[in-house]
C-alpha cells in the first residue's frame, strides 16, 4: 500500500509540474519584461511548448522556460550568444571554474556566492537543483542595493510572480546573496 502511494503521488506531482493552476494567464502571454525583453507565463514548471531558435539558428531553449529568458535576455539586450547553447539552469554555474575567472561554456566571468565581487544589473543568477527541481533555476538581476538584489525570472512557477528580492550582505569583505540554493552569478565584461 506505502508503495502504491508513493507512486501515486510520484504521477501526480510530475503531472502537477505540467499543468496550468492559474486561470489568470495563458502560457505565452507577456508577464513582465526588462531593457524590452519579454518574460512569458509558462503555466506549469515542467510545461514544454517548443525549442526556440535565432535567425541564424543560435539555441536559446525551449520557450518559456527560465533558460530561454535568460539567453534571449543575452542575445537581444547584450548581443551575447554562449559557446555552449545547451543545459540545463544549473549547469550554468561550473564548479571548476575558481571565483572571478572566465567560465568559457558561456564566455561570461562567473563569481560564486559568496564571493569578493557585488552582484550588478543584468548578471545571471543560478540556483542550484532541488529535490523538487532537478534542472536548477537562472534569472536576470534587475536591482542592486547595497543590501539586497531583486531578479526577473520566467517560469518560477504557475503562481509565483516573476520579480523576486534577496537580501545581500557584505560580511568580511565577501558579498553573499541569502539564499542558499544560489550557487553564484555569471557577467558579460
Amino acid at each position: 500500500m506505502i508503495i502504491g502511494l508513493l507512486i501515486l503521488s510520484y504521477v501526480g506531482l510530475k503531472v502537477a509540474k505540467k499543468v496550468n493552476f492559474n486561470s489568470n494567464f495563458t502560457v505565452g502571454q507577456q508577464i513582465d519584461s526588462l531593457n524590452g525583453v519579454y518574460v512569458y507565463y509558462n503555466g506549469g514548471i515542467d510545461n514544454v511548448s517548443a525549442r526556440n531558435t535565432t535567425e541564424d539558428g543560435y539555441n536559446l531553449g525551449l520557450k518559456f522556460q527560465c533558460v530561454e529568458f535568460v539567453k534571449r535576455y543575452y542575445y537581444e539586450h547584450l548581443n551575447h550568444k554562449m559557446p555552449d547553447s545547451y543545459g540545463h539552469a544549473k549547469d550554468f554555474f561550473d564548479n571548476s571554474v575558481v571565483d572571478g575567472q572566465l567560465n568559457k561554456k558561456r564566455n561570461l566571468t562567473q563569481y560564486t556566492n559568496p564571493g569578493l565581487t557585488k552582484p550588478k544589473v543584468d548578471d545571471i543568477l543560478i540556483f542550484d537543483g532541488t529535490t523538487l527541481n532537478k534542472y536548477g533555476h537562472v534569472a536576470i538581476v534587475s536591482k542592486v542595493t547595497d543590501n539586497e538584489i531583486e531578479i526577473i525570472q520566467q517560469n518560477p512557477g504557475p503562481t509565483r510572480k516573476s520579480r523576486k528580492t534577496f537580501l545581500l550582505d557584505n560580511k568580511d569583505g565577501k558579498w553573499e546573496i541569502k539564499n542558499k540554493q544560489i550557487l553564484g552569478w555569471l557577467r558579460k565584461n
